[in-house]
């Protein structure tokens, strides 16, 4: 297919987990493990795909738990946007993700407070591991340390959960 314009985008969820210090959850994926961190693009929000028949919460409390290994119990779901938030990937990568299936992603993201300590953060909760390091990052930094085709995605969370957090 060279068409990629009649592909539909696949459903997802991210969460902009952020603590008390109101510093926000990153992980640098693990599929670029050992690559230098140059312009910082290898870090994102956990997020993942909404499964047949999940409401939002539920898919965005399932990610976190499978991405991070934060529990429930450690994550109080303050908001979440009021309008998806669409991206097309780029063409080096249509038809290579998702089985080719998707030309990019339509979002909805919730805003979670973390209400544990850092030890609840288990990377390795979930086989296949999706991140391989992680840190608290300062809100404002978010659009840098994305890849460049979803930072007006970051850029529009960050403005609508701006002061909630």
């Amino acid at each position: 297919m060279s068409d990629f314009s009649a592909l539909p985008y696949r459903p997802c969820v991210g969460v902009m987990l952020v603590n008390p210090e109101g510093n926000v959850f990153v992980g640098k994926r693990i599929d670029t493990r050992g690559q230098p961190d140059e312009g910082g693009v290898y870090w994102q929000m956990p997020q993942g795909g909404i499964d047949d028949g999940e409401n939002l919460h539920e898919a965005a409390l399932r990610e976190l738990w499978e991405e991070t290994g934060v529990a429930q119990q450690h994550v109080d779901l303050l908001a979440q946007t009021r309008e998806e938030l669409l991206y097309d990937l780029p063409d080096e990568l249509l038809g290579k993700l998702w089985g080719g299936r998707y030309r990019g992603q339509r979002q909805h993201w919730v805003l979670g407070r973390f209400t544990g300590q850092d030890e609840h953060i288990r990377l390795d909760a979930h086989d296949p591991a999706e991140f391989c390091e992680w840190k608290w990052l300062q809100p404002d930094l978010l659009p840098e340390v994305i890849v460049p085709f979803k930072r007006s995605v970051y850029q529009a969370v960050l403005d609508e959960f701006r002061g909630l957090f």
